[in-house]
C-alpha cells in the first residue's frame, strides 16, 4: 500500500465470500496499475467473509478493511474512507468487470469529472452476464425513473464499476448501507451539481459458482423506494396536485346539477368523491413541503431554490388568514344548509340538493383546518431549516 503522498488511484472492491474470483480481480487491477505506471493501491472492503477471501487478499499484498455492518453500501463506505488517493474506482469482486480496462475511468477523472459511471448498455453485455428481467425491465425502468425524477444524465444507474473524486463523494453525506447505495451516489451527485459523465463498460458473466448477493425483487424495491423518498415532488406533490385538480373540476361540474356522459349519470355521490380527492390531494401537497423542509434541514436533500422562495412567501400569519377564511366560508355554507333544513321543518331532505350545499362547506372547513395546523407545523420546521 502506498502512502497518501504517492498514491494516485485507489481501487476498492467490496467483498463477501468472493474466494473464487477475488484473486483474478486483484491480479487484473495490479496489472492495470503496473502497465499504466500508476502508483496506486487496492483495497478489499471485506463484509465478513468466511471462505478465506481475506487471506487471499493479504497474500497478494493488498489492504483488507474489515467491515462489521452488513451491506453493499456499508462495505463501500468504509472502503472509500480508507482510500489514500484523491481518485477512487470501485468495482465488484466477482470478475464481471475487467479491472485491466480502467483507462477511460482514470482519464475522465484526470480531466476533472467528479463521478465517472460505467454504462453496460453502451459497452456491451455478454451472453449470460445479466438476467433478462434485469436487462430488459428492472434496470431500464429504474434508470429511466432516476433520469425523470432527478434529471440525471446517467443511462445505467446500477453499473457496479464507477470512479470518482473521493472528496466530492464523501462530502455528499452518503448514508444507505444496502444495494440502493448505487442509486444514492448518482442521485446526490446530480442534485448537488457534481460533474458527471459515462464511459462504455463491458459486463461479463461473473465467475462464481454460487448465486449473486443481489436479490431481484427486494433490492429492486430498495432502489425504487430510495428514488421516491428523495423526490418529494414525484412522491407527494404531483399526485396531490392531480387529485386536487380532479376534485375541484368534478365538484364545479356537478354543482349546477346531475351530468350525463352517454348512459352514465354523475350526481352528488361523485361530488363526495371529489371532496375526498381534494382533501387527500391537499394533504399530499403539504407532505411534500414538510418533506422538503425537513430533508434540507437535516442534510438529506440539497438546497432547493423553489423551496426557499416558497418559505419567503408563506408564513404563519398568511396561513392563518387563508385557513381562517376557508373555515369561515365553510361555516357559512353549513349555516345555509341548516337554514335549508329549517325551511323543510327539519324533516327529510332531497340529497341531490342538500349535499350540493353541505359537501362544499365541509370540504372548505376541513381544508381550512388543515391549512391552519399545517402553518403552525411548517413554522416549526422552518425554524429548524433556518
Amino acid at each position: 500500500m502506498k502512502n497518501d503522498i504517492d498514491c494516485q488511484l485507489s481501487i476498492v472492491m467490496p467483498c463477501l465470500n468472493e474466494a473464487e474470483t477475488l484473486e483474478i480481480c486483484i491480479i487484473k487491477a495490479q496489472h492495470f496499475l503496473s502497465k499504466n505506471n500508476i502508483h496506486g493501491e487496492i483495497i478489499i472492503a471485506d463484509n465478513g467473509s468466511t471462505d478465506g477471501s481475506q487471506q487471499i487478499a493479504r497474500r497478494l499484498g493488498v489492504q483488507v478493511v474489515p467491515i462489521e455492518i452488513k451491506g453493499y453500501g456499508a462495505a463501500l463506505l468504509e472502503g472509500i474512507s480508507a482510500a489514500h488517493s484523491e481518485y477512487v474506482i470501485m468495482g465488484d469482486a466477482d470478475d464481471s468487470y475487467d479491472f485491466t480496462d480502467l483507462g477511460l475511468f482514470y482519464k475522465k477523472l484526470l480531466q476533472g469529472y467528479d463521478l465517472v459511471m460505467g454504462n453496460r448498455f453502451k459497452g456491451g453485455i455478454k451472453p449470460g452476464a445479466m438476467p433478462p428481467l434485469h436487462r430488459y425491465l428492472g434496470n431500464p425502468i429504474l434508470s429511466a425513473i432516476g433520469r425523470l425524477f432527478f434529471h440525471s444524465p446517467i443511462g445505467d444507474f446500477h453499473c457496479g464499476l464507477r470512479g470518482f473524486r473521493k472528496e466530492a463523494i464523501t462530502n455528499l453525506g452518503l448514508r444507505t448501507t444496502g444495494m440502493e447505495f448505487a442509486s444514492e451516489i448518482i442521485v446526490k451527485a446530480t442534485i448537488n451539481g457534481l460533474s458527471i459523465t459515462e464511459v462504455p463498460t463491458i459486463l461479463y458473466p461473473d465467475g462464481r459458482s454460487r448465486p449473486p448477493h443481489l436479490r431481484t425483487w427486494s433490492d429492486g424495491w430498495r432502489h425504487l423506494r430510495f428514488l421516491l423518498l428523495y423526490s418529494p415532488r414525484w412522491l407527494f406533490l404531483y399526485p396531490g396536485l392531480i387529485l386536487i385538480l380532479i376534485g375541484v373540476a368534478g365538484i364545479f361540474w356537478l354543482l349546477p346539477g346531475p351530468q350525463k356522459i352517454g348512459k352514465i349519470t354523475f350526481d352528488v355521490d361523485t361530488i363526495v368523491f371529489g371532496s375526498l380527492a381534494i382533501l387527500t390531494g391537499f394533504q399530499s401537497v403539504i407532505f411534500s413541503i414538510f418533506t422538503l423542509v425537513y430533508g434540507v434541514s437535516e442534510g438529506l436533500l440539497a438546497e432547493n431554490r423553489g423551496l426557499t422562495k416558497l418559505l419567503k412567501f408563506i408564513n404563519l400569519e398568511k396561513g392563518l388568514l387563508i385557513g381562517g377564511t376557508s373555515i369561515l366560508i365553510g361555516l357559512i355554507s353549513s349555516i345555509l344548509a341548516v337554514i335549508y333544513w329549517q325551511s323543510h321543518s327539519f324533516g327529510p331532505l332531497d340529497p341531490s340538493i342538500s349535499l350540493r350545499i353541505v359537501v362544499p362547506g365541509i370540504t372548505l372547513f376541513a381544508l381550512g383546518t388543515q391549512i391552519v395546523l399545517s402553518s403552525f407545523f411548517l413554522s416549526i420546521l422552518e425554524m429548524k431549516h433556518r
